[in-house]
């Protein structure tokens, strides 16, 4: 190790521990100034909003709904209504019954009742003995006082309980005190109230309940009067959002719609869940619902009390322990790992800080804020990235530098727009930034050249050492080699490359070999040249060229493959034609000259009919050839004129086409098509040649009186669907040796059974290429002398 390697080491090391000295103080700092807190609440109302458990079969909420108010009329009912609700509760024995609603004021006496309100009331809690009432504080302009329900309700009453609320700084509700009190008298929360019911429990006596309790000496110290106390406060565990627990509607309850047995052995709280009422408040769960009425964040206390399950906030000893560590072991990643799995490892330390703090949130019920760590991991990574990325820079500036003095092999070009006008001081990171900026672009303008060089190629390309391992190789190269089942190229050897091929035609085999690719002695060949057939049969020339370095050293090679199959295709295209032209179309043009000879002596002229049958025979011949040249042409051509059309109507217009001709042979011409209709996008007269050539065939070799069957019927393919033509004769048929052959240029078949026809040989091969540019198909089935039968499958035109 160098002393300028051991030095940037050290500084490295430096700046890392002054960094994660600098991100653990932050963490302290927000933790213990409670800096991030609303962002502490905000992240636990989201966990809240997944903490959400199944609902409690033994808790009923008996609402007063808007269905209930519109039923019953304008609230304040009457209290005879609520003595009544109060007897059709009781009578199926429930272990509490909650009033979620506070009676601070005497019914107005009504004549028409033989029992004051309040009293039926009253004496129907006195008969249950199971019902709890709620008390308030509030401040009249003489301080803070207890409101209590009206005497008679009171003393009726099992238990008095309060329903405060606390609501933290941005008003959401996310705790309650079990107990509150003035004057020395303890009243509890009106869920635990129900709970201690139900459970036969003393209130005052309870062990083991939940939440923060006061200070010892605030405990021990006796209140001022007037002085509102609480104690045991209780983060909620809410179970769920507005209607997770079962409610039923007050009216039903009334009117006896609800079975007895219904609230047997159940707590059930009878409260406002109308919006109406006004008696709703904002919780973590509340979502995008806004708010959770009060007797429903009243059951979510009592199940809470009765899972035994709360939420307690870490204490800040505990949370500086979790928030330090995850920071401490984001820090200790970036010294240890890469960047990027660095920044892999503070995504997975950020995500497993947030799955801690949710399952501690959820299964031990402790509320760990990991925010500080989010914030400090945001703030670490970047500067931590910067410092890195400073320190590349530097040391690359260096080492660019003395590339810089290495000689320019590419030409150079300034552009005027980006010249920058000299400074007179410059610092050493600009120097260095521009050293290495300067030869970078001349190693990247040297790399580019020599890669764009080699992959705009058009053909396969290699480039190997001198034993013929290929080093590089463009996507031409890479593609062929996979067709032909050689998935590597780079790093194989070019005669295992080639090993598939088949060693030219005019090569000897005991004197070939691949390995004359790489011979210095077969340059003058191999640079114009060989050609191969490769494993699909194409035609593949091959050439190489030596490579050679500035002392004229044999460093490599650079291997091409050429496909010229096309080439050698339209060379025997050419040669078919060239023979068609010579033979064919001279034949006829030759016979009509030696006819017009004959005609000028008349000693060897012929009847003028007979000349004249002869000269339109000769005529119609040469005709017939170019009209099929023609076709053909245009089937091979682009210009096709694609419109939608019925199929049938184009197969009933070649057959009428056909029909003079199938009567000179008395050919029956007969169709079967079903009752629908079969669209097609086709070019139609194209289409329409394909069908009379198809017939005509038929026709010419078929016998006289027999029958042609032209058939159309359609296959559906899931949302595709096949429209299948078929042309079946009773000829002749074809040889199965000719069948191959079918659809070849100037290919004629004749048996011994039937007569001479005219013909080149072209019409199937028109037939095959106007239906491959409809992407339709065309098979048959032939037997000698039974007959042959076409079937065209053409795609249905659905849109």
């Amino acid at each position: 190790m160098t002393n300028g390697q051991f030095k940037v080491e050290r500084i490295a090391l430096r700046e890392w521990l002054v960094l994660s000295v600098l991100m653990l103080l932050l963490t302290a700092g927000l933790l213990f100034y409670k800096t991030l807190e609303r962002a502490d609440l905000v992240l636990y109302d989201r966990l809240m909003q997944i903490n959400t458990r199944p609902a409690r079969d033994d808790i009923i909420i008996v609402g007063i709904d808007s269905y209930s108010l519109s039923e019953l009329g304008k609230w304040p009912w009457s209290r005879s209504r609520h003595a009544e609700l109060i007897k059709k509760i009781d009578a199926a024995q429930p272990l509490a019954i909650g009033m979620d609603f506070v009676f601070t004021e005497a019914e107005d006496s009504n004549p028409e009742q033989t029992v004051n309100g309040d009293q039926a009331f009253a004496n129907a809690i006195t008969q249950s003995d199971k019902v709890v009432l709620p008390l308030i504080s509030e401040n009249a302009g003489k301080g803070l006082m207890t409101v209590r329900p009206i005497p008679i309700l009171a003393s009726a009453a099992r238990q008095l309980a309060h329903i405060n609320l606390e609501l933290d700084k941005d008003g959401v509700v996310r705790s309650i005190f079990l107990r509150e009190g003035m004057n020395g008298e303890w009243w509890p929360h009106f869920a635990l109230a129900l709970a201690d019911l139900g459970k036969n429990i003393t209130p005052g006596t309870e062990t083991n309940l939940p939440g923060n309790r006061l200070a010892a000496s605030l405990r021990n110290t006796p209140p001022e009067p007037g002085t509102w106390q609480r104690d045991y406060q209780m983060h909620i565990p809410f179970a769920g959002s507005s209607g997770h627990f079962r409610t039923v509607p007050y009216v039903a309850v009334l009117r006896g719609e609800v079975l007895p047995a219904f609230f047997k052995n159940k707590y059930v709280l009878v409260g406002p869940t109308a919006s109406a009422m006004a008696d709703s408040f904002p919780t973590p769960v509340s979502g995008n619902e806004g708010m959770i009425s009060g007797v429903e964040i009243n059951a979510n206390v009592l199940a809470a009390l009765l899972d035994k399950r709360s939420i307690v906030p870490a204490p800040l000893f505990y949370g500086l322990i979790f928030n330090l560590l995850a920071v401490g072991l984001a820090m200790s990643a970036y010294q240890l790992l890469s960047p990027r799995k660095a920044l892999l490892a503070t995504a997975a330390i950020a995500t497993l800080a947030m799955a801690g703090s949710w399952l501690a949130l959820r299964y031990l019920g402790y509320w760990v804020a990991p925010t500080a760590t989010l914030l400090a991991l945001i703030i670490a990574y970047p500067l931590w990235s910067w410092r890195r990325l400073e320190a590349a820079i530097r040391f690359l500036g260096e080492e660019f530098r003395v590339l810089d003095q290495e000689p320019h092999l590419l030409p150079e070009f300034v552009d005027q727009d980006e010249v920058q006008p000299a400074r007179a001081l410059t610092d050493t990171l600009e120097q260095s930034i521009n050293a290495m900026r300067e030869a970078l672009d001349r190693v990247r303008d040297l790399r580019q050249f020599v890669s764009d060089s080699l992959v705009s190629l058009p053909d396969a390309t290699l480039v190997t050492t001198t034993d013929g391992n290929v080093l590089l190789s463009n996507q031409p190269a890479i593609d062929y080699f996979a067709s032909i089942g050689m998935a590597k190229v780079n790093d194989a050897l070019v005669p295992y490359l080639f090993a598939k091929m088949a060693p030219p035609e005019h090569a000897q085999e005991s004197s070939f070999s691949w390995w004359n690719i790489l011979d210095i002695q077969h340059t003058k060949a191999m640079s114009q040249g060989i050609e191969v057939r490769d494993p699909q049969d194409k035609d593949m020339l091959i050439k190489s060229a030596p490579c050679y370095n500035g002392d004229k050293q044999l460093v490599g090679w650079i291997v091409s493959l050429i496909d010229i199959t096309s080439v050698r295709a339209a060379e025997r295209s050419r040669d078919e034609t060239l023979h068609f032209i010579s033979h064919d179309m001279r034949a006829p043009q030759a016979s009509i000259l030696a006819l017009l000879e004959l005609q000028k002596d008349s000693a060897t002229a012929l009847p003028t009919e007979e000349f004249m049958s002869r000269i339109e025979k000769a005529s119609r011949s040469t005709l017939g050839l170019a009209d099929n040249f023609v076709q053909l042409a245009r089937a091979e051509s682009q210009n096709y004129r694609y419109e939608e059309a019925d199929f049938q109507d184009i197969l009933l217009v070649a057959t009428e086409e056909m029909w003079s001709l199938a009567k000179n042979k008395n050919i029956r011409i007969t169709t079967q098509i079903q009752e629908e209709e079969f669209p097609v996008l086709v070019d139609r007269s194209l289409m329409t040649r394909v069908l009379t050539n198809l017939l005509s065939n038929a026709i010419k070799y078929s016998p006289r009186d027999t029958t042609i069957t032209c058939s159309l019927t359609s296959e559906q393919h899931l949302a595709d669907a096949t429209i299948i033509c078929s042309i079946a004769d009773q000829g002749y048929g074809i040889t199965r040796a000719d069948q191959n052959k079918l659809f070849q240029r100037f290919q004629r078949f004749k048996t011994n059974e039937q007569p001479k026809n005219d013909g080149v040989g072209l019409g199937m091969v028109f037939v095959k290429a106007v239906l491959d540019r409809h992407q339709a198909h065309i098979d048959f089935t032939s037997t000698p002398n039974e007959g042959t039968t076409f079937h065209i499958r053409i795609p249905a035109d659905l849109d």
